[in-house]
Formats: structure tokens, C-alpha cells, sequence
């Protein structure tokens, strides 16, 4: 069993803002994985809120050595992004060896396709709308917020898309006072959903706290291990394969969300087609998708995903799995 790692640069279709900073690229890393002359590939995005950087997470992987299997990666590397490359790297090989596709192969029902939620950037206020305008036509708009200063941005924003869905992420941004502040406005405004408003490590002050609008974990839920640490805090999870460390711990933390009575989201880090394509078998029935990824870059991998009016379909075989 030969691993291979390559670093891949997709430019964006323009700057992409959030409350920690802005970028112009997605820098991805791709795994690939030779055994008996079949090739299975898959893409993780090393994030530095988890203290990971395409160097660090390149080494986790070529540290590794000998045959692998999806159940030893739990042992031999933590939940994150090195995991999901190989897990999902994993599936694909099995997938191709067998002739079967991955949902097959997991015992899911053949998917389809989802809407997914679009994101708006964090910008001033006008251009926020202006962004919001173009993309009115889009059933679901996910807003990236975060400052203390964001009435005037969500305003506008509706004002853009007085029809469209909204969801806004935070990403950590807002204290305790904000959120309160916010929280009727958010009613208001028609927002569905409010995605990890507080600092992870300040989250105990959503306990008892109204919440009017569902709130959803994303900083502070990684995999199960997360589940009994969001009781009384949150409604919904947010499940990213390179948080869960790959497809095989997401299908597995959708159940276990599910039955604990958890509505689910599914999310991604900006990356291609090649990393949402997993993330859509978790995505079937899910509260909310979040897999707008591709849709973000002004370049894909060579047999991209499909967006249109039904919202983002299952890879063909030729992408992944």
C-alpha cells in the first residue's frame, strides 16, 4: 500500500471573508492511496483554529506506514483533517476494488441531491447586500457575521434576499450580551438558524440562555466524543469530515446526534469537489447542508460536482467513490 501527498491550490472566485481573516485560495491537501494498482483518493483542508497547518498535517500522514484500514486510523491518528484525507481515501479504494459505489458499500440508500446553502462573505454593509442581490435567486443564503457591529449587515442582507432563507455563522465572534442582543432581531429578520455565536471555550453561557432561533455547534463539536458536552447548549450539529476526521466517524456521529435528539447540519472547509463529495452521503435529510465549497472557487477538480435548481448531487464515479 503506497500514500501519497500532494498540496493543491484552487484560486477563489473572489475574496472570501470570515471573523478571523480573508483569503483568495483554498490550499487542500490530496491523498492518494495505490494498492494492487487501484488508486483511492480523498481531499482534506488543515485548519489553523485546530492547529493544524499543511505541513503538520502532511507529516501525520507520512508518518504512516504499512497496509491500512478505516478501523486502524482510529488508533493511529486523532479526529482532524490528516484522518479524513485517509478515511476517505479509504472508501474510494474499496469502492473501486469492489465495483460498488461508497453508500453501497456503508449500507445507505442510493442519495440524491440536496439544496445547499450558499455563504456570503463577511463585508461592510452594501456590499453585503449587493452580494446578497445577486444571489436572491438561491433558496438558502448563509451569512457570515461575527462582529459586534453586525445589525446593519444582516439588515442588509435581507434587504438583498427579502425571499431567500437565512443562516448566519458567527464563527465564534459574538459574546454572551451580543447574542442576547441580537437574538430577537435574528426572529425578526427570519433567520433559521444561528451557528456557533459563542467562543467554544465560553459556550457554557448558552445554558438557560433563550433561544429563540435554533443554535447549531460547529467550533464545539468535532466528533461523538462532543455530544455530552452540548447538552443544554445547543439544538443542532454541524458535521464537517475534517472535523470528524472522515466519513467513516460522520456517518457515526449523524446517528448518534440523530437519537440523542440533535437536528443535523453539514458543513465543509472551502476546498473542491473532491472534498464535499463524501460530506453528501452524510448530507441526505439533513436540517441544513452547507456544501457550497466548489461553488466558491473559480477552478475544480477535472470531474466536478453538480449544482442546479435540485441543489448539489452525489459524485459520479469518475470524482470519487
Amino acid at each position: 500500500m503506497q500514500i501519497t501527498v500532494t498540496r493543491d491550490i484552487f484560486k477563489l472566485a473572489q475574496v472570501f471573508t470570515i471573523s478571523r481573516g480573508s483569503r483568495t485560495e483554498a490550499q487542500v491537501l490530496t491523498v492518494r492511496i495505490t494498492d494492487g494498482g487501484v488508486t483511492g483518493w480523498g481531499e482534506c483542508v488543515p485548519y489553523a483554529r485546530y492547529d493544524e497547518t499543511l505541513d503538520s498535517v502532511t507529516a501525520q500522514i507520512e508518518r504512516l506506514t504499512g497496509d491500512l484500514s478505516r478501523a486502524a486510523l482510529y488508533d493511529l491518528l486523532p479526529a482532524g483533517a490528516a484522518r479524513n484525507a485517509l478515511d476517505c481515501a479509504l472508501w474510494d479504494l474499496e469502492a473501486k476494488r469492489s465495483g460498488k459505489r461508497v453508500w453501497e458499500l456503508a449500507g445507505l440508500p442510493k442519495p440524491g441531491p440536496e439544496i445547499t446553502a450558499y455563504t456570503l462573505s463577511l463585508a461592510e454593509p452594501a456590499e453585503m447586500e449587493a452580494q446578497a442581490a445577486k444571489h436572491a435567486f438561491r433558496p438558502l443564503l448563509k451569512i457570515k457575521l461575527g462582529t459586534p457591529d453586525d445589525m446593519p449587515r444582516l439588515e442588509a442582507v435581507r434587504r438583498g434576499a427579502p425571499r431567500s432563507t437565512i443562516i448566519v455563522d458567527a464563527n465564534e465572534g459574538w459574546s454572551a450580551d451580543v447574542y442576547a442582543d441580537l437574538a430577537p432581531h435574528l426572529v425578526r429578520l427570519g433567520v433559521a438558524l444561528v451557528e456557533q455565536p459563542l467562543p467554544a471555550s465560553q459556550d457554557e453561557a448558552l445554558i438557560g440562555m433563550d433561544r429563540p432561533v435554533p443554535v447549531c455547534a460547529d467550533e464545539s463539536c468535532h466528533d461523538r466524543a462532543s455530544l455530552p458536552h452540548l447538552a443544554g447548549k445547543y439544538d443542532v450539529v454541524n458535521i464537517k469530515l475534517d472535523k470528524t476526521g472522515g466519513l467513516t466517524e460522520a456517518l457515526a456521529l449523524r446517528d448518534a446526534a440523530l437519537e440523542q435528539g440533535y437536528d443535523v447540519m453539514v458543513g465543509c472547509m472551502v476546498g473542491s469537489s473532491l472534498a464535499m463529495a463524501p460530506a453528501t452521503l452524510v448530507a441526505q435529510g439533513a436540517m441544513v447542508t452547507d456544501l457550497d465549497g466548489p461553488l466558491l472557487l473559480a477552478e475544480d477538480r477535472d470531474t466536478p460536482l453538480r449544482f442546479d435548481e435540485a441543489g448539489v448531487h452525489p459524485p459520479e464515479p469518475g470524482l470519487w467513490g
